[in-house]
């Protein structure tokens, strides 16, 4: 497999009040009163839901121009489907019939990386923008939250197209922020389970009840639609996007921020999702260091 060496641009552009509905979102005005009673919204919701929705967080305009976009970079997409269990490990015969690790699902993985989407496309200023990091790290209850140092991961557009769907998994940091620019005529709903598991239990026989279909009370459905910003808490809480419907593919901006500099996705998660390596990983993956000892 080759490998590719990719120095990113410095596309910080600071102020996105030209791209975000300032209205109802005032990110560009810090100690705003509106925007103070957002973050305690935020907050609220994250610690009761693990989840918060900003509903219509684009300009009109904006929102166009980022739905033309991803449209036009979806062409760029590398799809992959393979058989996955929620923690994207190998089968382990060792464990019994009924562990969640030995139940696999059909994945389609579509995504447009980093590298080949430019600067100036408004999903690209969004994630770099200081405004942007300083309104999410508020939400988070963090002091700073930093871009990820992976030159693909960082910042991807998620395709789904027909037939297509993301089964039951965690993600591999603690949250993320995403971005819907395109829905499908059916399907690809988000559900998750909130707050599953903790840093402290994986709690294997709940996540059993929810990847087994044996009881999907604590199972919650989001309709999302484009322009709509989400902040979620994917590593403790299990989800998926249900099966896509229609000629119309799914797309999501998902903007990849961590508590920590220099954070490099794992190689062998990379490989499978992206289809490629730069030397970036291979660097970082011989000098891994886990953040916590779950599973995944």
């Amino acid at each position: 497999m080759a490998l590719i060496n990719i120095t990113l641009g410095d596309a910080e552009i600071g102020d996105i009040s030209d791209i975000v509905n300032t209205d109802c979102y005032p990110i560009n005005n810090y100690g705003d009163v509106t925007l103070n009673e957002l973050i305690e919204y935020a907050r609220k919701e994250l610690a009761e839901d693990g989840c918060c929705v900003l509903k219509k967080f684009l300009k009109p305009e904006a929102l166009e121009k980022a739905v033309e976009e991803s449209r036009a970079l979806s062409e760029k997409t590398f799809f992959s489907k393979r058989m996955v269990n929620t923690y994207f490990t190998e089968d382990d015969t060792s464990l019994p019939q009924n562990d969640p690790r030995r139940i696999f699902m059909e994945r389609t993985s579509g995504f447009v990386t980093r590298d080949m989407i430019a600067p100036d496309t408004i999903i690209h200023r969004i994630y770099v923008s200081p405004m942007m990091k300083r309104f999410i790290a508020a939400c988070l209850q963090e002091e700073v939250i930093y871009e990820y140092a992976d030159p693909f991961a960082g910042l991807v557009i998620n395709v789904i197209p027909e037939y297509a769907q993301q089964p039951w998994h965690f993600d591999t940091n603690e949250f993320i922020v995403s971005m819907m620019t395109q829905k499908p005529e059916q399907g690809g709903v988000f559900e998750y389970s909130p707050m599953i598991r903790t840093h402290d239990s994986e709690n294997l026989n709940g996540v059993l009840d929810v990847v087994g279909n044996k009881d999907h009370s604590s199972v919650k459905k989001l309709e999302l639609n484009p322009g709509d910003l989400q902040i979620f808490k994917g590593r403790f809480s299990v989800h998926r996007v249900t099966k896509v419907g229609g000629e119309t593919e799914r797309h999501t901006a998902i903007f990849a921020y961590s508590e920590q500099p220099n954070i490099i996705g794992r190689a062998e998660r990379t490989r499978q999702l992206y289809g490629r390596l730069s030397e970036a990983h291979l660097i970082s993956e011989a000098n891994k260091i886990r953040r916590d000892a779950l599973i995944d």
